[in-house]
This record gives C-alpha cells, sequence and structure tokens, in this order.
C-alpha cells in the first residue's frame, strides 16, 4: 500500500496520526510537493482527480482519496483500537464531533490560509476578506470547544478519536494563521497539552 501526501499538509498528517494509534505498519509514504504542482499532473489526478492528498493507493491500483474515507478503510481493515467508536451511541457521537471538527474549525482553517497567505494565489483567486470571516470562525469556535471540554475529557467524551485527531491537526495547524489558544481557554489547553503529549503526535 502506498500513500500520497505532503507531510506538513494538515490531513496527511490526520491519517498518519490514525496509524499509528492503531499500530498499522507497512505502508509507503510517498512525498509530493504541493506548491510545485507535482499533485496536479495528469498521472496523479488519475488516481484523484481533484488533485488533493492524501491518496491511499491498495496494492491492487485502486485508490481511495478523502482522509476521513482513508482512516475507514483502516478502521474497517484492521479493527483493534478503534478510533471511531463501537457501539452505536459512541459511533454517532463521534461522526457528529468529527463532523463538527471538520466543518465548523479545519474548513476555516484551510480557508484562513489560502485566502490571506498567497501560498496558492497562482492557481486561486484569494478573497481576503473571506480568510479574516475564517478566522473569526475559528476563533468562535475555539471558545465554544473550551466550554465543551470542561466536562469532557476527549472531544466526544471518554475515548480518544479521530475527533481529536482532527482537532489537533487543526489547532497546530493555526499557527500559519498565527491563531493560538486563549490564555483564557483553560480547558481546551488541558486536553491540548495531554493529546500533544502521546507518541502519535509526532507521526
Amino acid at each position: 500500500m502506498k500513500i500520497y501526501e505532503m507531510k506538513i499538509a494538515p490531513n496527511p498528517r490526520r491519517v498518519r496520526i490514525f496509524l499509528a494509534e492503531k499500530a498499522i505498519e507497512g505502508v509507503e509514504f510517498i512525498e509530493l510537493d504541493l506548491q510545485n504542482g507535482e499533485n496536479l499532473t495528469a498521472e496523479f489526478k488519475q488516481k484523484n482527480p481533484f488533485a488533493k492528498v492524501p491518496v491511499l493507493e491498495l496494492d491492487d491500483g485502486q485508490c481511495i482519496s478523502e482522509t476521513v474515507a482513508i482512516c475507514r478503510y483502516f478502521e474497517e481493515s484492521h479493527p483493534k483500537n478503534p478510533l471511531m467508536g463501537e457501539t452505536p451511541i459512541e459511533k454517532a457521537n463521534i461522526e457528529m464531533w468529527q463532523r463538527r471538527i471538520e466543518f465548523f474549525f479545519f474548513l476555516p482553517t484551510g480557508m484562513c490560509f489560502q485566502h490571506t497567505s498567497g501560498y496558492f494565489k497562482d492557481r486561486m483567486n484569494p478573497i481576503k476578506e473571506w480568510g479574516e470571516e475564517c478566522r473569526t470562525q475559528i476563533q468562535k469556535f475555539m471558545h465554544m470547544l473550551n466550554k465543551h471540554l470542561e466536562n469532557s475529557r476527549y472531544i466526544a467524551g471518554d475515548k480518544f478519536s479521530i475527533a481529536d485527531i482532527t482537532a489537533l491537526c487543526t489547532i497546530d495547524f493555526n499557527r500559519v494563521n498565527r491563531i493560538d489558544i486563549g490564555e483564557e481557554q483553560l480547558y481546551l489547553q488541558r486536553w491540548y497539552n495531554e493529546i500533544s503529549s502521546r507518541p502519535s503526535a509526532k507521526a
């Protein structure tokens, strides 16, 4: 199996942490340079027509893109150390928080970066005002998440899950947006200290 990625990008990191938590080995990682357009080649678009990373290529040549879909493949094929829940209520609760994190935290983080940094200005039309609106959304969500974590050890309850992985990668990537955990966000900081100290966070 191969995973095409750019190691510093947040989505591939989510997959690497997921694999580390499940102790899955034997996957070959192939680094692509997104800024120089290595993901825009006709060859790579055969693997993912949206030209995004990560992409999982199975031994038979089938390709799976989209971060959570890749994680779902490994969750089902390697059920030990479940990160997407075991019971119906656990699965639903984790998916609920995973989607909240993606829609209201991870996505605005990416949009803030793309529309304020100029990193992809050669292939998109950055709208600075939209980037700054996304910055406001990020900060509001972090306040909400801090309040939520006052009564919850992890994002989706008392077990570490994919929702924690997504939130960790989002917070870390927000350094490029110059957004940090606020001094008053004590519960979010407590959660972050615990999650970022896990061995998988270094994957």
